[in-house]
């Protein structure tokens, strides 16, 4: 990830990288898996260099499932900002590819994105490979016009009047239908003049291979998390998971969608999202919206009240093919809730991921604060639900025991998302565990002791590393 080479939009033999992140990988029916990300730089916050360039792109392993991949890497898109003037940067791409033997479009593979202008709008953009990630289409503009953007944001709308958007995921269906679902905030209570904060998840279809794309859909509105710096004194202009009591618990979060098809059926579709208020937020115990920051991100009444506001995975579905679902007309507050078992009725879930079985259960992880005293104290778990009538969910519990909030970038940083894998009967999800105490050089050793003695830290919030875990799950539920 350190540099490409031959990207047409930079002169000379290579572009290097400073950072990059946003990761997601695929297999396709061939057996090449394929591995995307993001990479950027910083500009002068990290080094001398005004460079503010992003770009998306792509490795492919053949041949050994990953061992290793090409390299360098193959670019999907770029935006030069070599001068640093920060007026566009490449964000949040994920990757798939069609796996359905008898997709007319078997194999390609696509990636989706935003692209944040200067003026602040943000468009989704796809573009898409039929040569196994050697070449990639000209990208083209997935979050286009529809009635339910009526609040724009910027200086117009070159591209069609729903231009804010972000968290786009691409998935495709055994007919070869490529969908892309993503938050929108153009919906009219994007502004300071109501307490209903809601936003709304947006769906546009593809059945061309990613060359054109539909009108976009509503899936169903949410409501996203609570502006954390008002409820926890930290990370001005993000949102966060509060914890109810021990304010140790403000990593930076977002509500994002995911969709998956019923690998039986083209024309089912289910889509899951996070929503803080939902059938068990609890409003006649004090939780409600309040409208908006400054800054523009949610206020509630009751996140800090026990038993009051937490955040629940809900579940939009379709049953013709994307043109409506049950949330188009359906308010949070009555959709069907993932995060069913008692002590979830109360407390908060989040960063979730889905995927079908093959036998046609949606499988559903995320982390969860329902067990202990995890909704006072900011410690987490990680669980997976199922079902197959998309009504009524099983869950159980993924993780043996309680994991401490985050505590890279001083607690603000604990990724972004999660994954999971399913398929007969099973499922695979990945989290990042916290358990794991960090492990640093003993202030004062480095010169006094032969080699410099190791230590780890001590109290409610020591430093913990991130650890990629994953586990296999029979899928619950009936």
């Amino acid at each position: 990830m350190s540099f490409t080479r031959g990207a047409p939009d930079f002169p000379g033999a290579r572009q290097y990288w400073q950072s990059g992140g946003d990761t997601s990988s695929a297999f396709d029916t061939k057996g090449n898996a394929y591995f995307s990300c993001q990479v950027f730089n910083r500009g002068t916050v990290a080094s001398a260099n005004p460079d503010l360039s992003s770009a998306l792109i792509v490795f492919r392993s053949t041949g050994n499932g990953g061992a290793s991949y090409n390299f360098p890497a193959r670019v999907v898109t770029e935006f030069p900002d070599v001068a640093g003037a920060g007026n566009g940067l490449l964000d949040k791409q994920l990757l798939t590819v069609d796996s359905h033997v008898g997709s007319k479009f078997r194999d390609r593979v696509y990636v989706t994105w935003t692209f944040f202008a200067a003026d602040g709008s943000g468009y989704i953009y796809e573009s898409h490979s039929s040569d196994y990630a050697e070449s990639w289409s000209k990208p083209v503009v997935v979050s286009t016009t529809s009635s339910l953007c009526t609040n724009t944001y910027g200086a117009g709308t070159p591209f069609g009047t729903c231009n804010e958007n972000q968290d786009s995921q691409p998935f495709t269906g055994p007919d070869g239908a490529l969908y892309v679902v993503y938050t929108n905030y153009n919906n009219p209570q994007t502004t300071n003049t109501t307490p209903d904060n809601r936003n709304q998840i947006l769906l546009s279809k593809s059945t061309d291979g990613g060359n054109s794309f539909s009108s976009p859909v509503k899936v169903t509105d949410f409501f996203d998390l609570p502006d954390c710096v008002t409820y926890t004194g930290q990370d001005a202009g993000r949102l966060c998971v509060p914890d109810k009591r021990d304010n140790t618990s403000y990593f930076r979060a977002t509500n994002y969608p995911v969709g998956v098809v019923d690998p039986t059926n083209p024309q089912h579709i289910a889509v899951t999202v996070g929503s803080y208020i939902n059938a068990h937020s609890n409003e006649s115990n004090g939780c409600a919206p309040a409208g908006l920051s400054t800054l523009g991100t949610n206020l509630y009444n009751g996140v800090l009240k026990v038993g009051a506001c937490n955040n629940d995975i809900i579940v939009s579905a379709s049953t013709n093919g994307g043109t409506s679902f049950t949330g188009t007309t359906t308010d949070p507050r009555k959709m069907t809730s993932v995060t069913q078992a008692r002590g979830q009725r109360t407390t908060d879930q989040w960063f979730q991921w889905a995927d079908y079985t093959r036998d046609r259960r949606l499988a559903v992880s995320y982390y969860d604060r329902q067990y202990g005293n995890a909704e006072l104290t900011g410690y987490n778990d990680f669980s997976l639900s199922g079902s197959k009538n998309l009504t009524s969910f099983g869950t159980v519990r993924v993780t043996s025991s309680s994991m401490p909030s985050s505590t890279q970038f001083g607690g603000l940083f604990w990724g972004d998302y999660t994954g999971l894998a399913a398929y007969t009967g099973t499922a695979h999800p990945s989290w990042s565990d916290t358990r794991t105490p960090e492990v640093f050089t003993c202030p004062g050793t480095a010169t006094t002791t032969s080699p410099p003695a190791i230590c780890t830290g001590t109290g409610s919030n020591a430093p913990n590393d991130q650890e990629a875990m994953t586990a296999r799950l029979a899928v619950p539920g009936r």
